[in-house]
């Protein structure tokens, strides 16, 4: 057990992990953990070579919703056959975190995006994508999921270095504790920095809208052009979707980078407390409220009504 156990800690299964292990699923199966899905198909790397795997028919009708289903970065109970060649996933191990969002419609369905990560990285471009609002969305998001949140701002050699740090001190007004780095995969300028974050055996994901440059990144962290790119629209400097399905890559440090497609929609219903921690400002003064109840549009004695008037919070947050 010790020698499966030193090829999947490589992978990033830690003592979390190793405490959680259910005894009557270890006996026939091996642990893997799922490095890549397309529809219903899933490849899954158990620390010494990759293979395509199905669900079992009992996972599958137990399944009450998508949250039941494996995604990108779960550790898995798999049965392997024909000399390792296909898999059989039997269970999923309990998630230490979840990244998930609100699917589009009026239905409040979600849809996983990965598991088990340890730190996202939202890249935003310094271009006409540059939209705090929309960071704001994907921090409530990372945060409700209890994910380390990192911002990598691209495309950093439009601007001069004067400007760059305006935007970077832009958000920090928003949120002084947020880690921000700008960095260019044109001249490659804080790439290494970047590189320096990544720590071995722990996993990162990349979050964007397409166009930002999240596919040229991991290429250039993978240290070669194993994934296609594609130009922006020069009308509206929106991107097409390159990435198609989420993925886990190794690099070359040992850490783990998962890609995922760009996310136009990032509904955040039930996730109150990813809400709080990126609008924490607004909520320590709704503490200060007349009223428990207080909805903060029109009561007297709104404590943050009245930062808005005076301008200590701004109508846009």
């Amino acid at each position: 057990m010790e020698k499966v156990l030193m090829h999947i800690e490589e992978l990033g299964f830690s003592h979390w992990f190793q405490d959680r292990m259910d005894s009557t699923n270890v006996t026939g199966c091996q642990i893997a953990r799922v490095i890549s899905v397309t529809k219903d198909s899933y490849i899954i790397r158990n620390g010494k070579n990759d293979v395509i795997a199905e669900l079992t028919g009992k996972l599958m009708f137990n399944a009450e919703s998508p949250l039941d289903y494996p995604t990108v970065g779960d550790w898995v109970y798999a049965q392997y056959y024909d000399e390792d060649s296909l898999a059989i996933i039997h269970d999923i191990f309990p998630r230490k975190t979840i990244l998930k969002r609100k699917t589009a419609g009026k239905r409040v369905e979600f849809q996983l995006v990965a598991a088990n990560i340890d730190t996202a990285f939202i890249v935003q471009s310094l271009d006409s994508n540059y939209n705090l609002r929309r960071l704001e969305r994907y921090l409530v998001m990372i945060n409700a999921a209890h994910i380390r949140p990192i911002v990598l701002l691209s495309k950093s050699d439009l601007l001069s270095p004067g400007d760059v740090e305006e935007k970077v001190a832009g958000i920090h007004k928003l949120m002084p504790n947020l880690q921000i780095m700008a960095f260019s995969n044109k001249t490659n300028s804080g790439l290494h920095e970047i590189m320096d974050l990544l720590v071995p055996k722990e996993t990162y994901c990349l979050l964007g809208s397409s166009g930002v440059g999240k596919t040229t990144l991991l290429n250039n962290l993978l240290g070669e052009a194993q994934f296609d790119t594609q130009a922006i629209r020069e009308k509206d400097g929106k991107g097409r979707h390159t990435t198609t399905r989420r993925q886990l890559n190794t690099l070359k440090k040992g850490a783990m980078l998962i890609d995922t497609p760009g996310m136009r929609e990032m509904g955040h219903f039930g996730i109150e407390s990813g809400i709080n921690d990126t609008f924490d400002e607004i909520a320590k003064l709704s503490k200060q409220c007349r009223y428990n109840d207080c909805s903060h549009t029109h009561e007297e004695g709104c404590a943050v009504l009245l930062a808005l008037q005076n301008g200590t919070i701004s109508q846009e947050r």
